[in-house]
């Protein structure tokens, strides 16, 4: 009589660990999905990017999370706007001197894309780990910043004709465009105002 209620407790306890187990292991599955669509929905484009060059979605993940850490610790603020309208002017010269030095304009253009960065506090970088800075922020432009610095590399080999330069100083100029735009709290300040007064 004993054995066989030790029997059934030690029977109601392997039941009980496997559920335990098997709630824990859904658990972590549900955590770890909640993470990835997180990551997905920041990241965008750019999480299938990382995913594709890392070779797996846990080393993709691994790596986005750890530039969100990286980025935590930068006080990245917005441009001033006579920061804005400076930087703005200066874009303006460089693309009207596209005109007689299509190269020179890329080149120019992309130092300027690297003042703007600089000055909203993101750190002074190579080409690869700026990249990986402006995709926590700004996935949705990435893709302009790399194109346009792929079509500069290729420009310094001598692979790049003028249609490409063109388009790498649009690519610069939506990238700019985005980096230089006031921070959206104005302009919803600024559209609580206007409903306010038509009231």
């Amino acid at each position: 009589m004993f054995s066989a209620a030790l029997i059934i407790g030690a029977i109601v306890i392997v039941a009980i660990l496997i559920v335990a187990a098997w709630s824990h292991s859904r658990r972590m599955r549900s955590d770890a999905q909640a993470r990835s669509e997180k990551l997905q929905e920041q990241f965008g484009p750019e999480y299938a990017r990382t995913v594709t060059e890392k070779g797996d979605t846990r080393s993709a993940e691994d790596e986005l999370t750890s530039r969100q850490k990286r980025m935590a610790q930068f006080d990245i603020r917005p441009l001033a706007a006579d920061e804005g309208q400076r930087f703005n002017d200066q874009w303006q010269a460089v693309q009207a001197s596209f005109v007689d030095d299509p190269s020179a304009a890329v080149h120019d253009a992309d130092a300027l894309v690297g003042r703007v960065m600089v000055a909203r506090g993101y750190p002074a970088s190579d080409y690869e780990q700026r990249s990986a800075d402006v995709s926590v922020d700004h996935p949705a432009v990435l893709a302009h910043y790399r194109a346009a610095h792929e079509i500069e590399l290729r420009n310094s080999q001598g692979q790049a004709n003028t249609e490409d330069l063109r388009q790498a100083v649009i690519s610069s100029h939506v990238f700019f465009n985005e980096m230089v735009e006031e921070p959206r709290a104005v302009e919803t300040q600024t559209d609580s105002a206007i409903l306010v007064a038509a009231e």
